[in-house]
């Protein structure tokens, strides 16, 4: 395929439009990055409080219910997918991005439990076939896959903060190399985390080592037989919650195809209700159950026993519920928020014997967002780089593949019906699967 002439120039024209796109991107995030900080760090502050208060969400979810609801109705490709249908790489469409734009704006800072990857992944494919567009090259059916790919890969790298998850991301969400390739990949992918485990075990236990790539890194404490166990069961339990939700969230999507601007609003309130209850309850910030859960990760991470054990149930209960809503009625993506409450259920369940804090997490993470996004590779090569702890990568692995084996073989949801942009209209027949 490179000896072929118009095949080099599409690789050479990527690359080039892969400079503007991720610009595009990058000041994208620094916007919605610029509105978050101003609407929970620095309006409250100069207000006189620490942390938002406890009612700060509601009426922030007025405006975002109704903003998201007005661009599904008003504009040209509805503001992007639902979030409940996952990471997929529909038809890129120039014509959708301002729609796309303005919904993710009206969602996220604003409190939406939802992340930015599924707007960008919209934006970098249509950005990336209106400039082929502006420089008039050829518009074929090949190009605009290429290019659409292309681009959206190159502004979700910027999130991801490798450009190997977004490649690994895109062909995975692309679905290149049809079922086949897929039945290959995950297969392999579990052979592979057993046989890291055997390596792992038999080294440690028996006291030799067969020789493998290393460049020499401090090696964390190895993993024993307690983080493997609990991590696969940890892992079903995820897989089992992560399924309610999505079923969940596919029945907030019918109702608001069903009358899309009453019932989107009262999505938003109630998820910003959830926040609310969870900040009263807790004496915490309302924040860690809104927004995608990115820099409470982080926050987690750090310092897990500043949670008590009666925080972190609430903030599961609460932002799972928060989540689902979101899921099915706002615009945004479902990888961050799926990574904190994996985390979450990892430092939860850290005491049990056996299971560490940094397995636990690792296991937590890879399980809810394997499950969520139905994408095993692609979310075991993301948790690996968030981590940067290589050896937890075996249950990584394990719990990406138990998640997403037990959320495929349990009962479909309804699916998420066609829009109809008439209000009071039911919702039509669909897949049953999202």
């Amino acid at each position: 395929m490179l000896r072929r002439p118009e095949y080099r120039r599409a690789l050479v024209f990527c690359g080039i439009i892969g400079i503007p796109v991720s610009l595009i991107a990058f000041w994208f995030l620094v916007l919605l990055h610029e509105l978050e900080n101003l609407i929970w760090v620095d309006w409250p502050h100069d207000l006189g409080w620490s942390d938002p208060p406890w009612w700060w969400p509601l009426p922030l979810a007025l405006v975002s219910g109704a903003g998201v609801a007005l661009v599904v109705l008003r504009f040209p490709g509805r503001g992007g997918h639902v979030p409940a249908a996952g990471l997929h790489a529909a038809a890129a469409s120039k014509t959708a991005v301002p729609g796309v734009a303005l919904a993710a704006v009206a969602s996220l800072p604003l409190g939406a439990a939802l992340g930015p990857e599924a707007p960008l992944i919209a934006l970098g494919g249509g950005l990336a076939l209106a400039f082929r567009d502006l420089a008039r090259a050829p518009a074929t059916e090949a190009s605009t896959t290429l290019l659409g790919a292309a681009g959206a890969a190159s502004a979700v790298s910027a999130i991801f903060g490798s450009p190997l998850v977004g490649a690994v991301l895109l062909m995975e969400v692309a679905g290149v190399g049809g079922p086949r390739l897929f039945a290959v990949m995950l297969p392999a992918l579990l052979s592979s985390g057993v046989g890291a485990i055997v390596f792992t075990g038999f080294g440690h236990w028996t006291g030799l080592d067969a020789e493998s790539l290393k460049i020499g890194l401090p090696a964390p404490p190895l993993l024993d037989v307690g983080d493997v166990g609990w991590s696969v069961l940890l892992a079903l339990a995820v897989g089992v919650a992560v399924h309610g939700m999505l079923v969940g969230a596919q029945l907030a999507a019918r109702l608001v195809v069903a009358h899309p601007l009453r019932n989107t609003v009262l999505c938003a309130v109630a998820a910003a209700g959830c926040a609310a209850l969870y900040a009263v309850i807790t004496g915490r910030s309302p924040a860690e159950v809104s927004l995608s859960g990115q820099a409470t990760l982080s926050q987690l991470a750090a310092d897990p026993h500043a949670w008590s054990v009666g925080a972190l149930v609430a903030v599961l209960l609460f932002k799972g519920i928060a989540y689902t809503l979101c899921m099915g009625s706002l615009r945004g993506g479902p990888t961050f928020p799926a990574l904190f409450l994996g985390g979450a259920v990892g430092v939860l369940l850290s005491p049990l014997p056996g299971l560490g804090v940094v397995p636990g997490m690792a296991a937590g993470m890879a399980a809810a967002s394997a499950a969520t996004l139905r994408l095993p590779v692609s979310c075991v090569v993301l948790v690996v780089l968030v981590v940067g702890n290589s050896e937890t990568v075996p249950v990584i692995v394990l719990a990406a593949v138990v998640a997403f084996v037990t959320t495929e073989l349990l009962p479909q949801g309804p699916g998420i019906p066609p829009f109809s942009a008439k209000p009071g209209r039911g919702p039509r027949p669909a897949s049953s699967r999202p």
